[in-house]
């Protein structure tokens, strides 16, 4: 296998939201419900506009209002025809492998086979006090549910014990998929031993770039693909999930995302004890590092320049900003799917 890092012919592109919530055009917070309503229409617009993957997060706070991203995805797959359905991510660590297959299996079904998932521990640990995880069980608790995620997947009866549930004997799981099972990511933000772990079960590599240059990740793509070289299995494919926003020129995209981008990093900064976002951090990381902001043209430059740096076949755009109203967030998608996306397979092409 080689270990050259090379954008696929096939490269796909998508759309990622937490279901911030949001203000609407009078500088009000909107309820979660109609925030919910938005994301859907966000879906349908990108659906139309042949984005290929669209990826809603899983939390469980009031900043956020996805907190059942199947039930969400059923919604849009009711009401789109094309476009790839999945998470970004699903924490499974404080979720049931077993509901969680089955959940994407019947969403699977009613989409007529666009179901996806992207599993991981999440950055944000809510979810463990409530569903009465311990955070002290936070690495045995994500290693063996992804183990037993694996046999699930497999779609056929299976045998399986652990420490964190009761073993089970000669068990199956429905509904069944059409193809045989559903495409798997693991999110990794820092975690060598993610990395390997999603290669030893077969899973693509979604690299969650929210700080820094993507050049740092570039150690954790020739890991993956030196792992898949030594089980002897076959390539698979490595995305990039990263923050960022679209707007009609540089400056525009700047001056309306930097104080969304500044609240919401400060106000989850004080929970983690990190010092107040500045301009000039956040000029740098729009410039050099993980936020993908800008005019079509600079955002597409950035994205075939990461895909070249990491050997990409996927780049999902975190669209979802903090507070920034809908209509911001529609133009945003508008512009991804017409501009950014067709200048960005233009430059891939010259690229080879």
């Amino acid at each position: 296998m080689s270990t050259t890092a090379h954008p696929s012919e096939d490269f796909a592109f998508g759309l990622d939201t937490f279901g911030d919530v949001t203000n609407g055009s009078d500088g009000t917070r909107l309820p979660g419900a109609e925030v919910l309503r938005n994301v859907i229409e966000q879906a349908v617009l990108a659906d139309r506009l042949g984005v290929d993957a669209f990826g809603v997060g899983e939390h469980h706070r009031d900043d956020f209002a996805i907190t059942a991203p199947e039930v969400v995805l059923a919604a849009i797959a009711a009401r789109t025809e094309r476009i790839l359905l999945g998470t970004a991510v699903t924490v499974l660590s404080s979720d049931d492998p077993i509901r969680v297959y089955e959940r994407f299996a019947t969403l699977d079904a009613v989409s007529g086979g666009r179901a996806e998932i992207t599993l991981g521990r999440g950055s944000f640990t809510e979810s463990f006090a409530l569903f009465g995880y311990d955070l002290d069980d936070y690495e045995v608790l994500f290693e063996e549910k992804l183990e037993l995620f694996a046999r699930v997947r497999e779609e056929h009866a299976f045998s399986w014990q652990g420490t964190v549930r009761p073993p089970l004997e000669d068990a199956n799981v429905y509904p069944k998929t059409a193809a045989g099972s559903i495409p798997t990511w693991i999110g990794v933000g820092g975690s060598p031993g993610s990395v390997v772990r999603a290669a030893r079960y077969g899973f693509g590599l979604m690299l969650a770039i929210i700080g820094g240059p993507p050049e740092r990740f570039v150690p954790f793509a020739h890991l993956y693909r030196r792992t898949l070289s030594e089980l002897g299995a076959p390539e698979l494919p490595i995305g990039v999930h990263s923050p960022g926003f679209v707007a009609d020129t540089d400056e525009e995209a700047r001056e309306l995302l930097f104080p969304y981008f500044k609240d919401q990093r400060d106000r989850i900064g004080r929970e983690r004890g990190w010092p107040p976002a500045t301009r000039e951090q956040f000029e740098a990381e729009v410039s050099d590092g993980a936020v993908f902001a800008g005019s079509p043209a600079t955002v597409a430059a950035k994205i075939a320049r990461t895909a070249g740096i990491l050997g990409l076949s996927r780049f999902d755009l975190k669209y979802s900003n903090g507070a920034m109203p809908h209509e911001h967030l529609q133009h945003a998608i508008e512009l991804f799917g017409t501009e950014v996306i067709p200048r960005t397979r233009a430059l891939l092409a010259d690229a080879d």
